[in-house]
């Protein structure tokens, strides 16, 4: 349904994005996760055709067989909604305050179905009961403000949900809320994926939340698509050391972090940050935070490649591990 062939973004010299390549397929659960300013947003801003105007896009970016990488806007619109939508990570940013919750979802079924008012309510209450909103007739009638974090968050599926898409983006979709909500949209998101046969892409920092959530996965750092593969295997066996990093930065409370002494020791971390678009490295983008970086890292790009049939990564220590 979907197929990314070394799709880049270029803001003027910096490729925000490089050379993403990988395909989706109606159904898939794919997990993308990284830290922030790994590329995760705006990968999934070019699948909805709304990244920045000052974004260059190479590559291809192909839905339904139809290169949408340099489609106008027109174009994209004729998508968004009936084959691609998304969820956006802060509900009450992606909300109109001064707009009725039912006036907001019912909007798309009639600008692109062509409903009547009337179907358009009757779809809107039955989308907020599939979706676990409580009294959908009086919900329909409240604005943003009047409504929970998590009942919020479960109008932005309804809306997302209006037009039946093919594939829903859910960008960070728990960030905002406490735990036991985030567990629940969590579910419901792989639920509704399920039911509709509906490809789902599930961006997130939180692992377990991918891991409850996703069959495959895709590990980002500054733009750079470093390891993919099934999502138990690679979060049980990663293969990147970014990956690892950040599976070894998790926090478990029910075991104490102890040094080879007994004593208790902070978490551990990766040192630094993803740097600056102005400021990537030539070669490997993770070189000058990794443990174990080699004499190339800084200066050659590291080639994607199979780990198994499976699973892949871009690193040098692979490529060497597999020359000896």
């Amino acid at each position: 349904m979907i197929e990314l062939a070394n799709l880049s973004a270029h803001f003027g010299d910096a490729a925000a994005l490089r050379d993403v390549t990988l395909t989706i397929q109606r159904g898939d659960q794919l997990g993308i996760v990284g830290e922030s300013g790994s590329g995760k947003t705006l990968l999934a801003l070019c699948l909805m055709g709304m990244a920045s105007d000052s974004a260059h896009l190479t590559g291809r970016l192909s839905i339904d067989g139809r290169d949408m990488a340099r489609a106008s806007e027109r174009d994209w619109q004729q998508l968004r909604s009936r084959r691609v939508a998304m969820v956006f990570q802060e509900p009450m940013a992606a909300l109109n305050p001064l707009r009725r919750v039912g006036d907001t979802v019912m909007e798309p079924m009639l600008l692109h179905e062509g409903l009547s008012r009337g179907e358009a309510r009757k779809r809107a209450l039955s989308l907020f009961e599939e979706v676990g909103i409580p009294n959908p007739d009086q919900r329909l009638r409240q604005f943003p403000h009047e409504m929970s974090g998590g009942q919020r968050q479960r109008v932005l599926i309804a809306l997302a949900l209006a037009c039946n898409p093919a594939l829903l983006i859910a960008d960070e979709p728990t960030t905002a809320l406490d735990a036991n909500v985030a567990l629940r949209i969590t579910d419901l998101l792989q639920r509704l994926a399920r039911e509709r046969e509906m490809a789902l892409v599930f961006i997130s920092h939180d692992l377990a939340a991918v891991a409850r959530a996703t069959d495959d996965i895709v590990v980002m750092y500054a733009g750079d698509m470093v390891e993919r593969g099934p999502t138990a295997e690679v979060l049980n066996a990663p293969a990147h050391p970014y990956t690892k990093g950040l599976l070894g930065a998790r926090p478990d409370p029910g075991v104490a972090v102890r040094d080879v002494k007994g004593k208790r020791r902070r978490l551990p971390t990766i040192p630094g940050a993803v740097p600056p678009l102005h400021a990537l490295p030539q070669g490997c983008r993770f070189s000058g935070r990794c443990p174990v970086e080699l004499p190339c890292c800084a200066a050659q790009r590291p080639v994607f490649s199979q780990t198994d049939q499976a699973r892949g990564a871009a690193c040098h220590l692979l490529t060497e591990r597999r020359d000896d």
